[in-house]
């Protein structure tokens, strides 16, 4: 289940940083990119005007957030292919995996001040919200499948 979670997590970063990228966006991630900022707009009641402001900062954010993520992958891919890693190699690739909660969380505070300057105080508490909601609803529409 964790795992599930996980791997939706990622997607939905993933979706985020492939907004700067509509060329070689498949289906699924320009509809899972589609229906989670749909949510959001849905849910935070945005004003097209915004919108306007709103949405490229949240998917700036999102960009970093994928390439935290990214670069932490990389580093524990290059441990998988090794073929002798060093207790080193461990260490590097566990510490960039374990710090990318921080560095999210880091992100998303530089980009809460942001937000804030064009969101009510009631749309920062309901983003959160949305976002945790749109990552059960995806859950659960997983469950249904399998």
């Amino acid at each position: 289940m964790k795992r599930l979670i996980s791997i939706l997590i990622a997607v939905f970063v993933v979706t985020g940083a492939l907004t700067a990228q509509n060329s070689g966006r498949s289906k699924f991630a320009t509809d899972m990119y589609q229906a989670k900022h749909e949510m959001i707009i849905e849910e935070l009641g945005l004003t097209p005007s915004q919108q306007k402001k709103f949405m490229p900062l949240y998917e700036q954010m999102e960009r970093e957030i994928y390439q935290v993520n990214r670069n932490a992958r990389a580093l524990a891919s290059e441990v998988e292919k090794k073929k002798n890693p060093t207790d080193r190699d461990y260490e590097v690739a566990a510490s960039a995996l374990s710090s990318t909660r921080v560095q999210e969380g880091d992100i998303e505070v530089k980009y809460f001040e942001k937000f804030s300057k064009i969101l009510t105080k009631k749309q920062l508490f309901q983003l959160k919200r949305a976002e945790a909601k749109f990552t059960r609803e995806m859950i659960s529409k997983q469950k249904r499948k399998n």
